[in-house]
């Protein structure tokens, strides 16, 4: 039995840096989410705050529907 120990970490890299990526784009949704109830409840609109968090959700699912489109293939 032989292991390719670079193919392996180059696997857990790239692993490791999407995985913090999506959970970092995922992050900035939430924000933006609580940041447009904020102003909302202090009588302002956040078009630009809810606008970006449906971008960074948008996002998220386009990256985990490629993740899915890869393993099926």
């Amino acid at each position: 039995m032989n292991i390719d120990w670079a193919a392996l970490g180059s696997v857990f890299g790239v692993s490791l840096v999407a995985t913090v990526l999506l959970v970092g784009l995922f992050t900035l949704g939430i924000v933006g989410l609580s940041k447009q109830e904020e102003a909302t409840s202090q009588g302002g609109t956040a078009a630009l705050a809810r606008t970006g968090a449906y971008v960074c959700f948008a996002l998220c699912a386009a990256a985990v529907s490629y993740g899915i489109y890869l393993i099926v293939t």
